[in-house]
């Protein structure tokens, strides 16, 4: 018989919070994480405003040698596996080392470091980079610094499906805890984009906001781009009990699809399947959903399809549900997004309320469901889901209990 799986532990770094306290009061009270662009000059860039996070320091955190060997996006995922840990109580000993996994996500991983190099050999004409740069650039950079951190021995990797990296890692990492393979699992996203040529790359896609992310509005122009990480420590409900932690939630059910269709432009029908999938992995009924956590990016076509995708999904009761995007708080963190956007979630869920939609003006005919707009709303749900669906055609879904 399947094995239930629980949350003991969740750590967040991203532009409105540094920590899961802080996150969780951003969330209810709807506070914009977007503002300028400090990291990167923006002379000549079409938009200028970003999802940062502002002012961060390694060395608050890091020893410098220790910083200086992690691209930004390693260090948040370090920072936030630390404070995951930390609330979980985990007690490591050999054995729980040995068998414990770490599985990340991260989309782009070190291009801070990547584009800094290039321009040393490019633009300045030197003839080396830093000598860490490999080991800095490489994707599973973080779930790599995770395990020397804690000694962890048991298996450990990345996974990378552009905006839905994190989303498979957990759902991976959930598997593996559900079927066996490991009592106990590290496992979230990490990403830090904001280097010159990321930015000029997404500038070319013309997907960017100039102003500010309005999922579900209709006057919507764009995503808005973020960095961070989230993690989340997992084990058997068995386990957390017999060592008296208490679970935040209960990962009941993963759903994953491609859909066959195009490179960058969504499809419903592969994004329902996902969700379908996923409420049967839980053997949930339509009509036990309260809340989805939507994709929700702010461009015109992804929040027309997701909410065809949610019609098809879940049939009439979709006007009965709570849908809300917290991109518009914490932009669009691109693999680390199903991670920050499942710890939203469950700290909105286990706090007492669902987190809002911000920067909802008006209603768009094609985008006809509860957005929760502008405010957060007081929870009284059983069950939610987590969208996360990627460039390529990829989709994640996540189901939740909360206990």
């Amino acid at each position: 018989m399947p094995r239930r799986v629980v949350v003991s532990g969740i750590g967040v770094l991203c532009a409105v919070g540094r920590n899961r306290e802080e996150f969780t009061c951003s969330l209810r009270q709807g506070r914009c994480g977007v503002s300028r662009i400090d990291n990167v000059e923006r002379y000549d860039l079409r938009f200028e405003n970003g999802a940062e996070v502002k002012n961060f320091e390694p060395t608050d955190y890091l020893d410098p040698k220790q910083a200086d060997m992690m691209d930004r996006f390693a260090q948040f995922a370090l920072i936030a596996a630390r404070e995951a840990v930390a609330q979980s109580g985990i007690e490591w000993t050999p054995e729980l080392r040995d068998t414990t996994a770490i599985v990340t996500g991260s989309c782009v991983g070190g291009k801070s470091t990547e584009n800094q190099g290039f321009w040393d050999v490019y633009k300045v004409g030197r003839n080396r980079v830093h000598p860490m740069t490999i080991p800095k650039t490489m994707a599973n950079a973080g779930a790599s610094c995770i395990s020397l951190e804690f000694g962890i021995t048991g298996p450990a990797f990345t996974i990378s499906t552009a905006c839905a990296s994190s989303a498979h890692a957990i759902g991976q990492a959930f598997t593996m805890v559900r079927s066996g393979m490991c009592d106990v699992a590290i496992t979230g996203g990490s990403e830090a984009t904001f280097s010159h040529g990321i930015l000029k790359a997404w500038e070319a896609m013309r997907v960017v906001s100039p102003t500010v992310c309005r999922p579900f509005s209709r006057d919507r122009n764009g995503m808005i781009l973020g960095e961070g990480a989230a993690m989340l420590v997992i084990e058997t409900l068995e386990h957390a009990l017999a060592r008296g932690a208490r679970p935040l939630a209960e990962i009941v059910g993963f759903g994953m699809s491609s859909d066959a269709h195009h490179v960058t432009q969504p499809c419903a029908e592969g994004a329902a399947k996902a969700m379908a999938l996923a409420l049967r992995d839980a053997a949930l009924a339509p009509e036990q959903i309260g809340y989805v956590n939507a994709h929700g990016t702010g461009t015109s076509v992804n929040d027309c399809t997701e909410t065809h995708a949610l019609h098809l999904a879940f049939g009439d009761h979709a006007r009965k549900l709570a849908v809300s995007s917290t991109k518009a708080m914490h932009g669009h963190t691109l693999g680390a997004a199903g991670a920050i956007e499942m710890a939203a979630t469950i700290l909105g869920a286990t706090n007492g309320f669902l987190p809002p939609t911000i920067h909802f003006n008006e209603p768009d005919p094609d985008c006809d469901l509860d957005y929760i707009p502008n405010h957060a709303r007081g929870a009284d749900i059983e069950f939610a889901l987590s969208n996360s669906f990627a460039f390529g055609g990829l989709n994640a879904v996540l189901a939740l209990r909360f206990l």
